[in-house]
C-alpha cells in the first residue's frame, strides 16, 4: 500500500508505543500535565462560548435565548453593566418598558440588549427590556406584538418604548425620559438613516401607558412588514395627542446605527389579495380591545450581563377579517 509523504501511520504507532511503555520519567510527567491543562482550558472555553447556546424546549425559536440562564451560572469573564440604584432619587420616579417585537433575529438581539441596557443606565433611566417573541405559524405582526408588550409589561412600568431591534442610538443626547406632554418620536425623520417622510413615527417611539391606552394600542390587521406605523400616526391625531421630536441633535443620519442586513434577513413585504387595499385604511375599532394572543412561556435571561424578559407569544388570527395572516 502506498502512503503520501504527509501520512506515516507506521512511524506514528511506533512512537506512541515507546511513550507509553518503559520507565515513567519526569519528561513524560511534564508532557502529561501539559495535555491535561490544555484539555481543561478547552472545556472551560466551550462552557463560556456565548450566552445564547442552543437547547430544545417548548419555547420554539427562543430556546437559544432561554438556555443562557444555565451559562450565566458558569464563572465566565462576561462584561457586566451597573444596575440602577433603587433608592437613588437621581434616577427619577418613572420606569420604562422597552418593547422589542421579535422573531428569529438572534444576531441583532445579542448586540441590542447589552447596548441598550448600558445606554439607558448611563442616562439613569429605570427600565425593563421585554423581547416579545412571536412563535406561532402566522406572518410577523409587529403591531400586535407591541400590544402584547403593553399588556405584559406589568404595573411597575409607567411608559413604554416601541423599539426596533436593529436600531441603536449613538448620540447620548437623545432623550429616553418620561414623555409626559405627549408621544416622543426618538427616531424622527431627520435623524433616521432610512425613513424621512414627515408622518413617520416608526423605529423608536415613546409613550406613556395612559396615552397608548387612549389610542387603543395599535391595529392588529397588519400581517407582514410595514404600514402599521402610518396607521398609528392617525390614531395619535384622533386621540388629540401632540407628537414631539428631538431638537438640537446635530448628528443627522449618523444619529443611529442600523444593524439590519437586508441581504441576510429579507423583509416580508408581500401583499396578498385585499391586503393591498386594506393596508391604507384606518382600523376604527381594532387594537387592545380585540387582541388575541397566548403567552406560551416567559423567561428572565441575561445577555452579556444585561437582563431582559423573553415573552414567547402565540398570536391568533381571525381569517375572516385578515386572511393574509397566513404564510404565502
Amino acid at each position: 500500500m502506498m502512503y503520501s509523504s504527509r501520512r506515516k501511520p507506521v512511524l506514528y504507532f511506533k512512537e506512541e508505543r515507546r511513550f507509553l511503555s518503559g520507565r515513567f520519567t519526569v519528561y513524560k510527567l511534564f508532557g502529561l500535565c501539559m495535555v491535561l491543562g490544555l484539555v481543561s482550558l478547552i472545556l472551560l472555553q466551550l462552557s463560556c462560548t456565548g450566552d445564547m447556546s442552543s437547547s430544545s424546549s417548548s419555547g420554539g425559536a427562543m430556546a437559544d435565548a432561554r438556555s443562557s440562564q444555565h451559562h450565566q451560572q458558569q464563572p465566565c469573564p462576561v462584561e457586566t453593566q451597573a444596575a440602577p440604584a433603587v433608592d437613588d432619587p437621581t434616577w427619577g420616579p418613572h420606569k420604562l418598558a422597552l418593547i422589542i417585537p421579535f422573531r428569529e433575529r438572534f444576531e441583532e438581539l445579542l448586540v441590542f440588549v447589552p447596548f441598550m441596557h448600558a445606554f439607558l443606565n448611563k442616562k439613569k433611566i429605570r427600565h425593563r427590556i421585554f423581547v416579545i417573541n412571536q412563535v406561532d405559524h402566522y406572518r410577523f405582526n409587529r403591531a400586535s406584538l407591541i400590544n402584547v408588550g403593553y399588556m405584559e409589561s406589568g404595573n411597575d412600568t409607567d411608559y413604554l418604548a416601541m423599539h426596533d431591534v436593529d436600531l441603536l442610538p449613538l448620540n447620548p443626547a437623545l432623550d429616553y425620559g418620561f414623555p409626559e406632554e405627549g408621544p416622543f418620536h426618538v427616531a424622527s425623520p431627520e435623524l433616521h438613516p432610512l425613513y424621512h417622510y414627515k408622518t413617520y413615527v416608526g423605529g423608536i417611539l415613546l409613550l406613556t401607558k395612559k396615552h397608548y391606552n387612549m389610542c387603543n394600542g395599535m391595529s392588529n390587521r397588519f400581517w407582514g412588514w410595514g404600514r402599521e406605523d402610518d396607521e398609528f400616526y392617525r390614531r395619535l391625531r384622533k386621540a388629540g395627542l401632540q407628537l414631539f421630536r428631538p431638537s438640537g441633535i446635530t448628528t443627522g443620519y449618523k444619529t443611529f446605527r442600523h444593524i439590519h442586513d437586508p441581504a441576510w434577513r429579507k423583509r416580508d413585504q408581500k401583499r396578498i389579495a385585499s391586503q393591498k387595499q386594506e393596508q391604507f385604511k384606518v382600523d376604527p375599532e381594532g387594537g387592545l380591545t380585540n387582541l388575541l394572543y397566548q403567552v406560551e412561556s416567559r423567561q428572565e435571561v441575561t445577555i452579556s450581563g444585561a437582563p431582559c424578559t423573553i415573552v414567547n407569544t402565540k398570536l391568533d388570527c381571525d381569517q375572516n377579517l385578515t386572511p393574509w395572516c397566513l404564510m404565502a
